[in-house]
């Protein structure tokens, strides 16, 4: 399905991010909405088919629905940036600063927040009736997921802080996979099966995902989540957001910028 070696894919992982520092504030804050916004939909997809079910892998498998749709139409995640942009600054192109990647990520972040929050209160509005009953099992299995993802944390503290932050790590390992799985191929359903493998592992493997959990936190604490707006990004948001940008870049990014852009010397045949 026309696989492209990574010499040439990794050049590409490098020209994207480049893009992604020049784009402009208008187009970068939509693009992150829209994908923030989609991946929120996936979620509470996954969730009602693993509800529904009684199989969190069933809802897992089909979860990366939503990461290819968004991945399809170009929109970006904060997950995707902390990967891409970095590598752009270390290539030394022309114009890239540390400043326009910190300016990136931040349009990223509020983007991501603001699609994910939109579809957060649009769910909860449509599980409760325009919030006139209870929100059902699906709305009380988000708002567990809240309760147990932040106070389940809190009560091992710094060694749960520690492991939200590994969990991050984790999951931006396999969902940084993912976007690079979009440049390995040059037909949709390459790119499709490319990038749902390592997404479905992530999902599967409940590891934390900083866009997702944008979606799911202030969902939970529409319908009942027992937890505050500082509990949630004490105890998950920000750990898992710096877990997913060393995961991202440290498992991903720079191993294969290392060795497919900025190769060590070829070993001399005597």
């Amino acid at each position: 399905m026309a696989y492209l070696m990574p010499s040439e894919f990794v050049t590409k992982m490098v020209d994207a991010g480049e893009s992604k520092i020049f784009m402009s504030t208008r187009d970068t804050l939509i693009r992150a909405y829209m994908a923030g916004a989609i991946l929120a939909l996936a979620a509470v997809f996954a969730i009602t088919i693993a509800v529904q079910t009684g199989s969190p892998l069933i809802g897992a498998i089909l979860f990366p629905v939503g990461f290819s749709m968004l991945y399809l139409m170009g929109f970006d995640l904060l997950t995707g940036v902390f990967v891409l942009t970095p590598l752009a600054l270390l290539d030394k192109r022309p114009g890239v600063t540390m400043g326009g990647v910190l300016r990136n990520w931040g349009l990223v972040f509020a983007g991501n927040f603001a699609g994910a929050l939109t579809v957060a209160v649009m769910m909860a509005f449509v599980f409760t009736y325009g919030f006139s009953t209870d929100p059902g099992v699906v709305g009380a299995k988000i708002a567990g997921i809240g309760e147990a993802r932040t106070l389940g944390y809190e009560k091992y503290g710094l060694a749960g802080w520690m492991t939200i932050f590994l969990r991050g790590m984790l999951c931006n390992w396999m969902v940084s996979m993912g976007v690079v799985g979009a440049m390995i191929s040059t037909s949709v359903s390459g790119k499709v099966i490319a990038m749902w493998m390592p997404i479905m592992l992530f999902f599967a493997m409940a590891f934390e995902h900083s866009v997702v959990n944008m979606f799911l936190f202030p969902s939970a604490m529409i319908m009942g989540g027992n937890f505050s707006i500082a509990d949630y990004f004490i105890w998950n948001e920000i750990p898992t957001a710096l877990g997913n940008l060393v995961g991202g870049l440290a498992f991903t990014g720079l191993t294969l910028y290392s060795t497919h852009v900025r190769t060590a010397p070829k070993r001399s045949v005597a």
